[in-house]
């Protein structure tokens, strides 16, 4: 997370957002070298169980990944 003050501008930039919404792992930012959802299926999260919410809705059921 990168958090403080640019002149008046506060920065709040997190690396790793992740929500959990109705049981799901809804994956809101991934600012990493690595993929997180990768990661979370190799530690044994079901890709039914991740959502890749910074895809647009529209282009989620091209991915391996739950939808919503």
């Amino acid at each position: 997370m990168t958090i403080g003050w640019e002149n008046q501008n506060r920065i709040h930039h997190p690396v790793i957002h992740i929500d959990i919404i109705d049981g799901k792992l809804w994956i809101q930012a991934d600012n990493t070298d690595c993929a997180i959802a990768s990661e979370l299926v190799l530690a044994g999260v079901p890709k039914s169980d991740i959502v890749l919410g910074f895809r647009m809705p529209e282009v989620r059921r091209f991915t391996e990944y739950a939808v919503a």
